[in-house]
């Protein structure tokens, strides 16, 4: 008679390539997840808890569903193509070629890993400023480069200059930014887009621009860097829908370069995703044709929702630093004791009821971040004052 063992589980140790090992769940998932499990509002994670207008909704990907648009969409020419192009131009002057210089990609995060793996080479190095969005080191990494992370400090977080010049050298492949500027709100200046060119000129480097959050420009008109002059050519600019039309869940975006520079954001693509969802390009170039009043009504919106956070941080004893762009601000926590932002945030989340995010993981070297945390108002107005309503508890 055949006697059966009993099972044994066999705790295995979780494998991963080493160029991702030092990679931890995604602080926005960890806090957003804590949020949860602990009832808390959620002001970290930049996600709006409102949808888009209503009448992007209402159409949204499925009259094309039902004309049969359902199969790979093409890479070039397509609908959404020929509206990026145009949005673009309307932007910054500039005429492209929607065939040749546009890629659509599935959200913009992944228009940032087909840049790093189709342009970026073993050994490259790429310079940043600290602090800067996850998704940069992780790819960069996949992509065997290495970063040079140059910090711009509070209240104002201007580029250092002298430090700027001194991180190009003629190993220097391209620069990557952010503007406007998550985690802080910053949004680079004329004087320092220009400083930036010149180097990139001086150097043959090449320009990385993530502009997700361009619409979102409260206090000075953004600026494209690839609008100036000997840019075009050396640059890519990333873009998408979801932070201008509060839809992040539909995940479309674009990277814009020259044919050059496409061929190997392409080839990148290709082999990541191979397409966007069809459906929904449809409904994307629908929403890139909405009329200059929606964005003066997007900012004015966000004025005032920012205006509540930035008064309820203040009154409950937080130092706020500028945020001139995004809907994030950055806010000191150290009065309140804390030796860490980590401690602080889960002190915040599990006693006080409101998420924000550690800004120590947007930094090569914690310790640089550690001081500071970041709210989001790309929540309604009501969730914003119940929050706001909480700050007592912060002493409690």
């Amino acid at each position: 008679m055949l006697r059966l063992l009993p099972t044994v589980k066999i705790a295995m140790t979780p494998k991963i390539a080493k160029r991702l090992e030092n990679f931890k769940t995604t602080i926005f998932t960890q806090m957003s997840s804590l949020a949860l499990k602990h009832g808390a509002i959620n002001l970290g994670q930049g996600f709006p808890n409102f949808d888009g207008p209503a009448g992007l909704r209402q159409g949204g990907g499925h009259p094309a569903i039902r004309e049969g648009k359902n199969q790979y969409a093409r890479a070039t020419a397509s609908l959404l193509n020929a509206a990026i192009a145009a949005r673009f131009q309307k932007d910054t002057g500039l005429t492209i070629d929607p065939e040749t210089e546009v890629t659509v990609t599935s959200g913009c995060t992944e228009a940032i890993a087909a840049t790093m793996l189709g342009l970026v080479n073993l050994g490259d190095e790429i310079i940043v400023f600290a602090p800067f969005y996850d998704s940069y080191q992780a790819t960069l990494s996949m992509a065997g480069a290495r970063v040079r992370s140059i910090t711009l400090r509070p209240p104002d977080f201007a580029v250092p200059i002298a430090e700027l010049r001194a991180a190009f050298s003629e190993k220097t492949r391209a620069i990557l930014l952010n503007t406007p500027h998550n985690p802080t709100g910053k949004m680079l200046t004329m004087a320092e887009l220009q400083e930036i060119a010149a180097l990139c000129v001086e150097y043959d480097s090449l320009a990385f621009c993530d502009e997700v959050y361009d619409k979102l420009a409260f206090e000075a008109e953004h600026i494209s860097l690839a609008s100036l002059p000997g840019m075009f050519e050396r640059t890519v600019t990333m873009n998408s829908l979801g932070k201008t039309f509060s839809l992040t869940g539909w995940k479309i975006g674009w990277a814009i370069a020259p044919a050059t520079l496409t061929w190997g954001v392409r080839q990148a693509h290709a082999f990541l995703t191979f397409a966007t969802s069809t459906p929904m390009q449809h409904a994307a170039a629908a929403a890139l044709s909405t009329p200059d009043g929606y964005y003066e009504e997007l900012r004015r919106d966000y004025a005032v929702k920012k205006e509540i956070l930035v008064e309820g941080l203040r009154a409950a004893g937080f130092v706020v630093y500028p945020s001139s762009g995004t809907y994030f601000v950055v806010a000191d926590h150290t009065p309140f004791g804390f030796d860490s932002d980590v401690a602080f945030c889960e002190y915040l989340i599990q006693e006080v009821g409101v998420v924000a995010i550690p800004t120590s993981v947007f930094y090569l070297d914690p310790e640089e971040g550690k001081s500071m945390v970041r709210f989001t108002f790309c929540k309604d107005e009501g969730t914003l004052r119940e929050a706001e309503f909480l700050r007592d508890d912060l002493f409690g």
